[in-house]
């Protein structure tokens, strides 16, 4: 077996979400290649194992040809450093790495499988390049990677031919023919993928193309004509030197014990734990001589796809589970309900097994299109004792139908401890068959959320080998699955449960995942379910308007540029105002000249037409995404616009929006505003209400400095700007003018966001000097501030994360990277987290309380919608007074500061007409 390193361990860091050790060593590539690397060992038992890497960029193909690979950016700097790991713990394996200069790692694979060949042993390729398959011959395979790196297809001449269509020799001509992006690969300019295949299929290779190249009709002649030097050279670029002079050592290549010491010393350096739990205790303990296999155990995630690596990820796994885990079987009994009578079978299963103590029940779904309007395709459901090590009752429902009505006592009852992987998402479901799902008493997504805000996606599988060691399949809770591999899916939920429960409560987070986050998924699913009433008319209207406008900034800008010319063309604009305009050129990307919004920024003031290209493209954005990209998502029932609340999305705890994202309305601008008023009142005799916390974030701030100023400022209920205004450029505070409040602002609440001296310089228009003044003046009227940034960053180091008031954690691995500017992220993340995301938290907790308190006061108002420190109801006429005291007083009451919580309160017949609401 040879495995293409280089390949491997991009696929690997791409694949992972970014982790590193305590230390800020990047380690996701490496983790990921490893795990990988134990896959293939248990499942290919191979007699000889090697590892080939690229040397460097320059290689006899770049000689040959500039431009080859020539597109490809740097190797990312995380990534960089864990070539030189791989090596270590090869190393320290007993697998010897090629690596030449002048050659990809793909020749060297080419010469060895090769000289293989002539040994007698056969090979197998592990890659994720096409090329490898022409390398494919009697004696020689392809295990070709998908999926990143957790799908693996087998590859020998017939396999290629069946599933690709080309033989192995035939590759090489494909190449030539339709070229290769990834690797710059020109090709015949015009040709295809499909067309290159006809072509093969058609002349067999090609030679025997241009041989009877009169035999190609019409413009694709002239193409291959054209173009024949370059379909030959990209052949050449395309064809793997299996001739280079590289002498293996194969008694060094075959698979033998590692170094175990050595081996167990850089897991435990690298804190891959999981890992080294899968070396035995001694040395040479489950190790027979010669096997490279003896001792290790099953440990993949789904599809071969590994848990998420390094220290955050895999610390306490195995001792958190000791308790509760259950080895993972190969099989899992279950009831196929498909009928009538099974359903009743079940639900009655379910009502004793629901009532005994202890008793919990794990619920997985698979559904097609959104769960509010989607198709429910599959229910699986798992109960039992989750203390005992025994598996639970199983029914796999593969035909719902109207299961949840059908089966009704069970969902509604809050006895019956219900278990999820998205508990959201199955309340949407059942609420479609006018079921409420009470009795919510966990979910997998959310903890694992909780546990690692900062990865890219959760999924079951993933989560169920961290916590348990479980391998099920990759699409659990996402797609239906065989029944049998359903029930192990919905088994493995029902035992990783008390695991992952367990890990919340060491590190902290039981009461913010039990308090809050768990009870708020149905809430976000009432909300969704609601929608906001949408006037249609408004959003016409504003279409037409908006049109006009940017048709009359269209003619004045090239009027400005004295041409028409394409203004959404950044290579068209570029040529104008660089070329033609003579503006300075600010940067340069791939294909030219930078138009982005930080360069026209900066040369807003260079000319006039600058600042008109920003503002037609930020009208063409509010008329295409949040005007006419509306429209059609108004249901037609309701005449209402149901986004979609995402819970486990922020690295701080916010909530996001999206289909349609309502939390990014651009409010800055006029006519951004105005969108907002086709967000109405649901009907006569109802208002819109806004409940809007004031400057949280800033009064979060002083809670957690303690600054004694700022803490008097909120407590005396002053206007913050001015007083530190009045602090900052000392003089009293009814001297303050506007511009000085101004500034303040910014300094205020940059201070909050971490922001830099070029960065206020930039957002006040002054010098870089000026502004520095300004924040060190501050700093020194609030010592108070500066004394609680230096202390958290400081604790961020120690600890390695920070928490919020209820205690949410982040953790911040760019704190311990030797990049500066990814440091200089770090701290700012550092500062801002336990602000921002305290203030998440406090709102989610109001979130949870003001629903249930309006039902017991036998009120109608319901929560539409969050938007950053804002909630927004719809509540009638006539209960307005009552409802806007209870949900002022339940947001400012909901959690105590050192410094009072106010809520301001705005009604409106919409979104944009709201104006201040007393009950006096």
């Amino acid at each position: 077996m040879v495995i293409d390193g280089s390949s491997l361990l991009h696929r690997a860091f791409y694949a992972l979400p970014p982790m590193s050790s305590s230390q800020g060593v990047p380690t996701n590539a490496v983790y990921g290649f490893l795990t990988m690397l134990e896959r293939l060992r248990r499942d290919y038992q191979p007699d000889h194992l090697a590892v080939c890497l690229d040397k460097s960029r320059v290689t006899f193909r770049t000689q040959r040809y500039e431009a080859y690979k020539a597109q490809r950016g740097a190797t990312p700097d995380e990534l960089r450093p864990q070539f030189g790991l791989l090596k270590e713990v090869l190393a320290a394996w007993g697998i010897p790495v090629f690596e030449e200069a002048g050659f990809e790692a793909d020749d060297l694979i080419g010469a060895l499988v090769c000289q293989a060949r002539e040994q007698g042993i056969y090979s197998l390729i592990v890659t994720g390049d096409r090329d490898a398959w022409q390398l494919i011959s009697p004696g020689v395979e392809v295990l070709f990677t998908r999926k990143g790196i957790s799908e693996i297809e087998r590859y020998d001449e017939e396999a290629l031919k069946e599933k690709i269509g080309l033989t192995p020799r035939q590759v090489i001509d494909w190449k030539g023919l339709m070229g290769d992006a990834s690797d710059n690969i020109p090709g015949v300019p015009g040709v295809g993928e499909k067309t290159a295949f006809k072509l093969l299929e058609q002349f067999g290779d090609m030679d025997s193309l241009y041989e009877r190249l009169d035999e190609v009709k019409g413009k694709l002649k002239e193409k291959l004509a054209t173009h024949r030097e370059l379909a030959f050279l990209s052949k050449e670029l395309a064809t793997i030197k299996c001739d280079i002079p590289l002498t293996p050592d194969w008694e060094a290549c075959r698979a033998a014990a590692p170094d175990y010491p050595a081996l167990r010393q850089l897991y435990k350096d690298l804190e891959f734990r999981s890992l080294l739990r899968h070396l035995p205790e001694g040395e040479g303990d489950g190790a027979e001589s010669g096997s490279l296999f003896a001792g290790t155990e099953e440990k993949a995630g789904a599809g071969g796809l590994p848990a998420e690596p390094g220290a955050q990820q895999e610390g306490k796994t195995g001792e958190t589970a000791v308790n509760v885990e259950v080895e993972a079987p190969l099989t899992v009994d279950f009831t196929l309900v498909d009928d009538e009578a099974t359903t009743g079978q079940m639900l009655t299963e379910l009502m004793q097994l629901g009532a005994e103590p202890g008793c919990r029940t794990a619920v997985l779904a698979a559904w097609d299109g959104s769960p509010r309007t989607g198709e429910l395709k599959q229910l699986i459901i798992a109960a039992g004792k989750d203390a005992l090590p025994i598996l639970p009752r199983v029914w796999v429902i593969d035909q719902p139908g109207a299961i949840f009505a059908a089966t009704r006592p069970f969902w509604i009852s809050k006895d019956h401890r219900k278990l999820f992987f998205d508990a959201k998402s199955l309340w949407l479901l059942a609420r479609r068959e006018d079921t409420l799902i009470e009795g919510i008493d966990g979910d997998g997504l959310i903890g694992a959320y909780l546990l690692d805000p900062l990865a890219n996606s959760y999924n079951l599988a993933r989560s169920a080998h961290d916590l348990i060691g479980w391998k099920i399949d990759a699409d659990a809770g996402r797609n239906a699955l065989a029944p049998e591999e359903g029930a192990r899916a919905a088994a493995a939920l029902f035992h990783m449960m008390p695991a992952l429960e367990a890990r919340l409560g060491e590190e902290g987070l039981s009461a913010l995942y039990r308090d809050v986050e768990l009870p708020l998924a149905p809430i976000l699913g009432a909300m969704e379910w609601a929608g906001v009433k949408v006037n249609p008319a408004v959003l016409q209207e504003m279409a037409g308007e908006l049109g006009a406008e940017i048709h009359r900034l269209q003619a004045h800008i090239y009027d400005l540029a004295g041409e028409t010319f394409n203004i959404n063309s950044t290579q068209q604009f570029g040529k104008i105002l660089f070329e033609k305009l003579g503006l300075p050129v600010i940067k340069k990307t791939k294909t030219g000249y930078s138009t982005d919004v930080e360069v026209l920024e900066e040369l807003a003031d260079r000319h006039p037409i600058v600042p008109k290209v920003l503002e037609y493209r930020q009208l063409m954005k509010l008329k295409s995404t949040y005007v006419e990209g509306l429209l059609p998502l108004i249901d037609g029932d309701g005449g209402r616009i149901h986004t979609s609340f995402n819970q486990a999305v922020t690295a701080t705890g916010r909530l996001s929006s999206t289909e349609p994202n309502l939390q990014n309305i651009p409010v800055r601008l006029e006519q951004g505003r105005r969108i907002r008023k086709a967000f109405v009142a649901p009907s006569d005799g109802w208002t819109l209400l806004a409940a809007d916390y004031s400057q949280i974030e800033l009064r979060i701030l002083a809670h957690l400095s303690g600054d004694p100023s700022f803490k008097d400022a909120f407590a005396k209920n002053q206007d913050i700007h001015t007083r530190t205004a009045s602090e900052v450029f000392g003089v009293p505070m009814e001297n303050v003018t506007r511009e000085m409040r101004r500034r303040a602002k910014a300094v205020n609440f940059g201070i909050v966001y971490g922001i830099s001296d070029f960065g206020l310089s930039r957002d006040l228009g002054v010098l870089r000097a000026e502004a520095r003044q300004y924040i060190d003046g501050y700093f020194e009227r609030y010592n108070g501030v500066k004394g609680y940034i230096d202390e958290i960053i400081a604790e961020a180091r120690r600890q390695g994360y920070v928490t919020t008031l209820l205690g949410r954690r982040r953790r911040l691995p760019d704190l311990f990277v030797k990049n500066k500017i990814r440091q200089n992220f770090g701290e700012r993340a550092a500062m801002n987290t336990p602000i921002q995301g305290t203030a998440a938290d406090i709102i989610k907790a109001a979130m949870v309380r003001i629903p249930d308190l309006l039902v017991k006061q036998g009120l109608r108002t319901r929560m539409l919608l969050q938007v950053h420190d804002e909630l927004i109801f719809e509540t009638p006429l006539a209960e307005l007074a009552e409802a806007a005291a209870l949900i002022q007083e339940t947001m400012e009451q909901t959690i105590r500061l050192d410094v009072p919580l106010t809520v301001d309160v705005k009604t409106g017949p919409n979104w944009y007409e709201m104006k201040p609401y007393s009950a006096g």
